[in-house]
């Protein structure tokens, strides 16, 4: 009988993969101290830092990470409820870095930062999991800001315009209306789904109350906007944690979308929503502090600054070699008493490019959005604004802060000449016509027409009160009487040419409109 050696070793090669398939070596520790979200084990030789931990407790695995390399132990935060975990429980490290499920599958879902449901509904399946904490990609895979990140928000989209890539801050005190313009151009932006402009929005709410994120959660339901929304929540009664990186879960979950480009599907526009940074700082200063970490400025870590700039510097706009797609930052942060020269405050002022400021002043006049024009800023929207816009919103902040001078000039009860009481009358319309009622997003053009209408002086005779009405009513006007020089604007996107065509259609309907 002639033996077949090629057979033998095929079948020996066989039996040597199988066995490496099941032999598995991995690290093991003991916990030696617990408590707060964090633990201490001993043992785990070779892990390393940033990498995720298996605590066997008695109510089952609980999932951790490798945050403090010591001389004879680890300092590991816990991913989950520490109550189950005692001195002396095993912990093996897995070789990985943590991860979350990415994909379809998450839209209109509400999840916490380690992905699983936590809106009642089913269990997510998705196949796709993607790093929690990336390098950010690096400034050859970029391109400038080019496409504009509409609001819906006339104040936003006419001074202080976001372009898709750009990071943009929205600062205030507590109670000034930061969400509510967060949450306003996410309700925006379901004009363009289903379209090749699409964009995927998250909104990563870190410390705040249950019913906060369950009422923003039913208003996003309530506009249609849940179908294209992740929201991932990591509670105020959450561990530190769990806080810490439900903004790094959140990035890597619109990160997906923004790569999309690059596999040949059509590229993804995501915006996140970060609500809010301050909370992410105090956790993470929390988690510093029980980890025994040297305190530094108002008791932060040193590296605090790195912690959001690591974040932000993930928002970007692709090459089109790599897809095109883009991510659009909006870090909330909250300030105390007005406070923006605060620590967190001035960290992440300098890190974003530009910031929308929030005044509790003008919020309690009245004037909402609440957005103080002089010290609001956009570095980089400009660059990617409707043409219209920037041509009827070229002159608008410097009217608007000439009106505020010379208004703060008019209460000594000083006599004004003719010039001035006009320039006065134009800037209080002005003001009165950037109000706007929350969830009632602008579609741009309309938002060109109104400020066109403003800043060619048609609505100075109008009565202060009625300027909305005015506004409604001509808006309208040109979505019906005058559609074809509406749709000549669309196409055009400038008012080169069409100037006086408008001037003269707007003139004809004031002359006939009538204030209820």
């Amino acid at each position: 009988m002639k033996i077949k050696t090629d057979e033998i070793t095929s079948v020996i090669k066989q039996e040597i993969e199988q066995f490496a398939s099941q032999l598995e070596i991995s690290e093991v520790g003991q916990v030696v101290e617990v408590g707060d979200g964090i633990a201490r084990v001993y043992g785990l030789s070779k892990v390393m830092a940033g990498e995720l931990l298996e605590f066997e407790g008695a109510s089952g695995t609980v999932m951790g990470q490798a945050m403090n390399l010591e001389h004879d132990t680890v300092g590991a935060v816990l991913y989950g409820e520490s109550t189950g975990i005692r001195e002396g429980d095993t912990v093996r490290a897995t070789g990985r870095l943590l991860e979350v499920p990415v994909g379809e599958a998450l839209l209109g879902r509400v999840v916490d930062p380690l992905g699983n449901a936590i809106d009642g509904g089913p269990e997510i399946q998705s196949t796709e999991t993607r790093k929690l904490d990336i390098v950010a990609p690096g400034i050859a895979f970029r391109q400038p800001v080019t496409e504009p990140m509409q609001f819906g928000i006339k104040a936003v989209d006419s001074m202080i315009p976001v372009g898709r890539g750009q990071r943009e801050l929205v600062i205030g005190d507590r109670k000034t209306g930061k969400t509510a313009i967060c949450i306003d151009a996410i309700i925006n932006q379901k004009e363009f789904w289903g379209t090749d402009d699409a964009v995927v929005c998250i909104y990563v709410a870190v410390g705040q109350k249950e019913s906060t994120v369950a009422s923003v959660v039913d208003s996003l339901k309530e506009h249609g906007a849940m179908d294209y929304t992740i929201v991932v929540t990591a509670g105020a009664s959450d561990p530190a944690p769990m806080q810490y990186i439900a903004p790094y879960a959140g990035t890597a979950m619109g990160e997906h979308f923004m790569w999309q480009g690059k596999d040949g599907k059509t590229p993804k526009h995501v915006l996140c929503v970060y609500d809010d940074l301050s909370k992410q700082a105090v956790a993470y200063r929390e988690l510093s502090l029980l980890l025994r970490r040297p305190p530094g400025r108002e008791a932060y870590p040193g590296d605090v600054f790195y912690l959001h700039s690591r974040l932000l510097e993930r928002a970007t706009k692709l090459s089109d070699a790599n897809g095109g797609g883009s991510l659009t930052a909006l870090p909330i942060i909250e300030t105390q008493e007005g406070d923006v020269s605060a620590y967190i405050p001035t960290n992440v002022i300098s890190i974003t490019d530009g910031q929308i400021y929030l005044q509790p002043e003008l919020f309690a006049a009245g004037v909402r959005p609440a957005i103080n024009v002089g010290i609001s800023v956009s570095r980089v929207g400009g660059a990617a604004q409707v043409k219209a816009m920037k041509e009827v919103a070229g002159s608008l902040r410097l009217d608007l802060a000439a009106f505020r001078e010379l208004e703060a000039f008019a209460q000594l009860g000083t006599d004004l000449d003719a010039a001035s009481q006009r320039q006065l009358d134009r800037g209080a319309r002005m003001v009165e016509l950037l109000k706007q009622g929350q969830y009632s997003p602008y579609e741009v053009f309309d938002q060109c027409l109104s400020i066109f209408a403003g800043s060619k002086g048609l609505l100075d005779d109008v009565d202060l009160d009625k300027v909305l009405a005015f506004e409604q009513a001509l808006l309208d006007y040109f979505k019906s009487t005058k559609k074809d020089l509406r749709d000549k604007l669309v196409e055009a996107r400038s008012f080169k040419g069409l100037e006086d065509e408008f001037i003269s259609a707007m003139r004809d309907f004031k002359s006939n409109w009538v204030p209820a």
